[in-house]
């Protein structure tokens, strides 16, 4: 059986979590060969609109494909052959803007009326779905999987101590809030957390940001400033994809706070680590996280600092829980299960 996946996001720029879900899937499929994946890209100058809704529906009959697997909730509506939709996330059911305009909305919406199948990365998100999809019954959920490279030790040879001097960190303890450059991403919450914490007699905890130079995380830095927690907060910037496993790693805890996450593949990887990962309560991150996860309520600055203070002093079984529930979310069983919902397609 030959289907044919949209792998634009591996080409023209996507955000990091579809890219990384895109190239994870594609690859896991192509190991299995269960199912015969035809690559489907635009050049990387070429309109993506244009590209998916005028040549891409071509391409079904000239290589005698089942149909087209969209990474995104856009997908090709024209030519014949099945259709297989994703939702990441529906981010303005929870009064989030980014990624919240009328095409997402509509996509979202709609998108059922053409596609055979909708995916989504969470029962969270799928349960939002169904109230507003116009075709409920095509939702199934399949959760993504973890990158090899994130695991609890560091590969032979390797010293994870060696990130820490290349970002000039030094050796205090620190919280890692992974790409909170975005409103989103609730790195205010974080910051409210760690002032009260600080408030408690906590001297050494750090909070280690990574992400793009942003107006929204200047925004927060000045929040920072504000509340007097300047001398503990460092951002790196963009950072080589090799430096994430090492200094989640190294890190007291993860901090996934986010307003709006369709699944939280930052949470997973801290998993796949052995390191604490904070989640907000009723989340995608908190199901992914299961009883391996530290709950807290992003919105009160107590529940926060007692949610990070837990994570300092785990109990020795938290390690074992993270990396029994990280197993569970394998590459190899996310392409088993798309596998299965094609071959029930076909």
């Amino acid at each position: 059986m030959r289907v044919g996946f949209d792998t634009a996001p591996l080409v023209i720029p996507h955000s990091r979590g579809v890219s990384r879900v895109c190239s994870g899937l594609i690859s896991a499929l192509e190991k299995r060969g269960e199912i015969q994946v035809v690559r489907l890209s635009p050049a990387p100058d070429q309109g993506l609109r244009s590209w998916r809704q005028v040549e891409l529906p071509g391409l079904v009959r000239k290589e005698r494909l089942v149909g087209i697997h969209s990474f995104t909730s856009a997908f090709a509506l024209r030519g014949p052959g099945r259709r297989v939709q994703t939702v990441h996330e529906l981010p303005w059911l929870y009064g989030v803007q980014e990624n919240g305009g009328w095409k997402h909305r509509a996509w979202a919406r709609f998108g059922g009326l053409r596609a055979d199948r909708i995916v989504t990365p969470s029962e969270h998100v799928a349960r939002s779905l169904r109230k507003i999809s116009l075709t409920a019954g095509k939702i199934r959920t399949i959760h993504w999987g973890v990158d090899e490279n994130f695991r609890p030790d560091p590969p032979a040879l390797v010293m994870d101590e060696a990130v820490l001097e290349r970002h000039r960190l030094g050796d205090a303890p620190y919280l890692l809030a992974p790409g909170a450059d975005r409103s989103k991403k609730n790195l205010s919450a974080l910051l409210h957390g760690l002032a009260e914490l600080k408030r408690r007699g906590e001297t050494q905890m750090r909070l280690v940001i990574t992400g793009r130079d942003t107006a929204d995380l200047r925004k927060d830095l000045g929040l920072a400033t504000r509340l007097g927690l300047s001398r503990w907060v460092s951002t790196l910037g963009e950072i080589p994809e090799q430096d994430h496993a090492p200094l989640i790693r190294l890190a007291e805890a993860v901090c996934i706070l986010s307003h709006s996450e369709g699944f939280g593949l930052s949470v997973l990887e801290a998993l796949a680590c052995a390191t604490a990962v904070l989640v907000p309560v009723e989340s995608a991150q908190s199901e992914v996280a299961g009883d391996a996860g530290i709950e807290c309520l992003p919105s009160d600055p107590t529940s926060v600092a007692d949610a990070i203070e837990r994570a300092r002093t785990q109990p020795r079984g938290r390690r074992e829980a993270a990396l029994l529930r990280a197993s569970a979310f394998r590459w190899e069983n996310c392409a088993a299960s798309v596998e299965a919902l094609w071959k029930g397609l076909a």
